[in-house]
């Protein structure tokens, strides 16, 4: 039986690819075209057969995008083939409060409060400009996945589905792995398999948090009679249910997540006796189509790289899935994952490049466990909880209120604490639109490179990056709106690593560049 434990063999293996990932859902398969990308070799084994399942489709699918998401698609080209936000709205509307007002769209919730658009200020959120794109879209796993799918084999990522990962033992040199009667080898091993991780597990990964309190049910049924069962989202004094459309629902039983735990069957007399308990009614299911569990568990890796194995998505934190912020931290944590990943294999990271991956990623998944464990506090079926929701309710209520709530949803506050003095550093850079031709600067990362943005033409600016080649784009001229900048510097992520205001420092320029790039002829192999 293999193990992780760490290999004595010290002499170079030989190596079928650059990384094996496990697992090929939406993490693993854009980390996959970002290591490809930049021209690493890569294999995804799924042991899935299929890659659509009912769950990821239509309704139980729909995820929300959040702007790092929507952000991190259209600077690799992605945006355009999202096509179902086009023809989706979110489907709970209130009605207007007096004749003549227009209806008020809800574009997101909190803990089942809703937040309305006419609420939102994004005039509030600076560094974001006019021509940015979208804080927020609708889609569906089925739609990412297709997406996700097509531009890694597109990119040369071989595929093997049917085939999950069993065992694996990492040297020096390496990461060999047994999935079914293959033996693989790779110089990193990447677990994206999700919140029971295989590689995580066998990877000797602390996984720290703490234990949930509900089951959760998706459940696609035939109803006698489902007028018997409010619309919308419904907490009541044993739980919540929500009728997305009629057969279509989303139970919360607060039972400390005991039925999900115990692994029993789903059967249809089972969701009734809970759905008939927490919405109070004697609500009827002719036919249980679909049923599936599960919970708050609130866990996050304490560490997300191992030696050569690494782990991204659920595979590294887990949480109530409240707002769809699962899949938007996992595809985060591949955008910067990737192009670390790559410049290490390649030989062009500087020292540390690789460990910053966590240092980053770590402090984000907390944030967003704690926000999901906020939102968990004030669903509970207790008196406490109810003056909790109230006092939330009234806060969404506010402009101020709401748009902070949209915000930390959506991402508008994500950054990283990398060092420079300019208050952009570590931000998403705005989507500068340059006077000469229209160009904006997401459009200047669909290669993976890094930028140099000289709004002024400074000819010291340009030879820094002269010295950093093809790594690092050079781009020149005024933009229509700058937010008081002359130069920025920005990773192949999109995030910002300096900044200047006015007379741009060279040293500390370079300084900066050097964190995050090797020179022409530097690297090391």
């Amino acid at each position: 039986m293999h193990t992780n434990l760490e290999s004595t063999l010290t002499t170079p293996l030989t190596t079928d690819y650059d990384v094996i990932i496990s697992g090929a859902g939406p993490v693993g398969l854009f980390l996959a075209g970002e290591l490809a990308l930049a021209h690493c070799t890569v294999l995804i084994l799924e042991k899935a057969a299929q890659p659509i399942t009912p769950l990821k489709q239509l309704p139980f699918g729909m995820r929300g995008l959040s702007a790092p998401t929507i952000e991190a698609l259209y600077r690799r080209g992605l945006l355009p083939a999202l096509e179902l936000h086009q023809h989706v709205r979110q489907p709970h509307v209130t009605a207007p409060a007096a004749q003549g007002q227009p209806i008020r769209r809800q574009v997101a919730h909190f803990a089942g409060i809703p937040l309305f658009e006419d609420h939102i200020d994004p005039t509030q959120w600076k560094h974001r400009l006019p021509g940015d794109t979208p804080t927020s879209l609708l889609s569906s796993m089925e739609e990412i996945e297709t997406i996700l799918t097509r531009r890694a084999t597109a990119l040369g990522v071989t595929i093997w589905r049917g085939l999950a990962l069993e065992h694996f033992y990492q040297s020096a040199a390496g990461v060999t792995v047994q999935a079914g009667d293959q033996t693989i080898i790779g110089k990193y091993l990447v677990g994206c398999d999700g919140s029971r991780s295989m590689v995580r597990k066998l990877g000797g990964f602390t996984f720290a948090g703490t234990e949930p309190t509900f089951t959760g049910y998706s459940v696609q049924a035939d109803i006698a009679k489902p007028s018997k069962l409010l619309p919308g989202r419904q907490v009541t004094a044993t739980g919540m249910y929500l009728q997305s459309q009629p057969g279509y629902l989303i139970i919360q039983d607060f039972d400390g997540g005991a039925f999900h735990q115990a692994g029993k069957p789903v059967t249809l007399s089972h969701v009734q006796a809970v759905l008939r308990r927490i919405s109070q009614t004697d609500v009827i299911i002719n036919a249980l189509h679909i049923a599936t569990t599960w919970t708050d568990h609130a866990r996050q890796a304490t560490t997300y790289r191992n030696g050569r194995v690494l782990i991204a998505g659920d595979a590294a934190h887990i949480h109530a899935p409240l707002g769809g912020q699962g899949l938007n931290l996992g595809l985060g944590d591949a955008m910067n994952l990737g192009w670390k990943l790559a410049a290490t294999i390649q030989g062009k990271a500087p020292e540390g490049l690789l460990d910053s991956y966590c240092t980053e990623r770590h402090p984000i998944g907390a944030a967003v466990l704690d926000w999901s464990r906020a939102q968990v506090a004030i669903m509970h079926p207790d008196p406490a909880a109810s003056a909790l929701r109230a006092i939330v309710r009234d806060l969404t209520d506010t402009r101020d209120g709401a748009t902070y709530i949209a915000a930390r949803l959506w991402g508008i506050f994500n950054h990283y604490q990398l060092d420079g003095q300019h208050p952009l550093t570590g931000y998403s850079v705005p989507n500068f639109e340059l006077e000469d031709g229209g160009i904006h600067i997401g459009t200047l990362l669909q290669e993976g490179q890094g930028l140099l943005l000289d709004f002024e033409g400074n000819a010291s600016l340009k030879q820094v990056a002269d010295e950093y080649g093809h790594a690092l784009k050079y781009i020149t001229g005024p933009a229509k709106k700058q937010l008081g900048l002359s130069a920025v510097l920005v990773r192949p992520d999109g995030v910002i690593a300096w900044a200047a205001a006015s007379n741009p420092d060279v040293a500390t320029l370079q300084q900066a560049a050097a964190r995050w790039f090797v020179m022409n002829g530097t690297g090391k192999s």
